[in-house]
């Protein structure tokens, strides 16, 4: 009974999608897996649920967006971000006839790879992966390892390479008018991509999804308006300070910015093989991310910490290596995270293990371990 509706599903899948879209029958993963006549899931569906599951997700609530250290209430974190992405990529989708579940699949995946205290980690996180002899860390790459192949005891989810592939082409940082999939990759190119792309993080990648697409385009779409909103909520700007073009074209709140964005979007994408914005459009969304660079990303008001948190990284990793060549057991890291791991993962270096278990470290687990580790502890009343 089930098989039969999943047919159905797949059957009514073709006949509604765009032809620049990607079937779920398309999808294929680099161990091919038994069919279960119960499995009534698609399965870019599946692998949105392994992503919905995973202990990556999970953590995904305990890690920064843009402002750290900030005790409020209504700030944005990543696990809020990642949703609004989701709903805002579906949106486009489904305007564009395009696989839904793919797209929340990528879309829910794409930020995993964070390390504690957002951008700002990331960049401290890759200069120490230089000291130690290790390619650039870099988050996108990173969330590919964590579901790939650090999941599930070293197993990883053995995910759709067009999952993956648009977690790794995410790079919503980088602002494109016009975005076209580079299709036909498979395992052996897409590995090549990663190892190439650890090398020179400059390298751009492209998606070999136009779903892929939609999720690195909507990335931009779903921060700008909210981290200007998280600005204006801490009284680091007003709403006044936004750019005239910017209020005359997007408009002033992160609603109609969205809003704005999303219907140039579709409109200029409508039945292509592309996705673009206007050149109007695109010209004003610069102008409000280099507002936002200037007034909030680099504002040295939310950056006071930051010299203790880079100490901290340089301190902790320095030690954690230190505790897994002395084969200090006792240490966090053993305890929390490679126990039940598998022994092929056990036997790499002891700087990639470290590096993966710090990029894995929510903000508050990671300032716990600094306190354990440099900070005295008290004793028990009784031995």
């Amino acid at each position: 009974m089930l098989i039969s509706i999943k047919d159905f599903l797949n059957l009514r899948e073709r006949q509604l999608l765009s032809p620049f879209g990607t079937p779920s029958t398309a999808s294929f993963r680099k161990v091919e897996e038994p069919k279960s006549a119960q499995e009534h899931r698609q399965n870019f569906a599946i692998d949105a649920d392994r992503i919905l599951h995973s202990k990556s997700y999970t953590r995904y609530i305990g890690k920064t967006q843009v402002f750290y250290l900030i005790k409020h209430d209504h700030i944005t974190h990543r696990v809020i971000h990642v949703q609004l992405l989701s709903k805002i990529g579906r949106t486009i989708g489904r305007l564009l006839r395009l696989n839904e579940d793919l797209i929340e699949a990528i879309a829910l995946g794409h930020d995993i790879g964070h390390p504690p205290f957002g951008h700002d980690g990331e960049r401290i996180l890759s200069s120490i992966c230089a000291r130690y002899g290790l390619n650039s860390f870099q988050h996108n790459i990173q969330g590919v390892r964590f579901l790939n192949r650090l999941e599930r005891g070293g197993r990883g989810w053995n995910l759709s390479l067009q999952v993956l592939d648009g977690i790794l082409c995410h790079n919503g940082e980088v602002l494109t008018r016009q975005l076209t999939p580079q299709r036909g990759k498979d395992f052996a190119g897409f590995d090549e991509e990663i190892r190439q792309k650890s090398q020179n993080p400059d390298i751009e990648l492209k998606p070999t999804t136009l779903e892929g697409c939609v999720v690195r385009m909507a990335d931009v779409i779903s921060y700008v308006g909210r981290d200007m909103e998280d600005a204006i909520r801490l009284n680091l700007i007003s709403r006044d300070d936004l750019p005239e073009r910017v209020k005359k074209v997007l408009g002033t709140t992160n609603g109609t910015i969205v809003y704005s964005l999303v219907e140039d979007l579709v409109q200029n994408s409508l039945d292509c093989d592309y996705l673009a914005f206007s050149e109007t459009t695109i010209s004003v969304l610069g102008e409000l991310l280099r507002f936002n660079t200037e007034h909030i990303y680099r504002n040295p008001k939310i950056k006071t910490e930051k010299e203790k948190i880079q100490r901290l990284y340089e301190n902790m990793f320095d030690r954690f290596v230190e505790d897994m060549i002395q084969n200090r057991k006792e240490s966090s890291i053993f305890r929390d995270f490679l126990e039940g791991m598998e022994p092929d993962y056990l036997h790499r270096e002891p700087p990639e293990i470290v590096r993966d278990y710090i990029a894995g470290m929510t903000d508050q687990y990671f300032l716990e371990q600094g306190r354990n580790i440099f900070l005295p502890q008290n004793l028990p009343s009784r031995f």
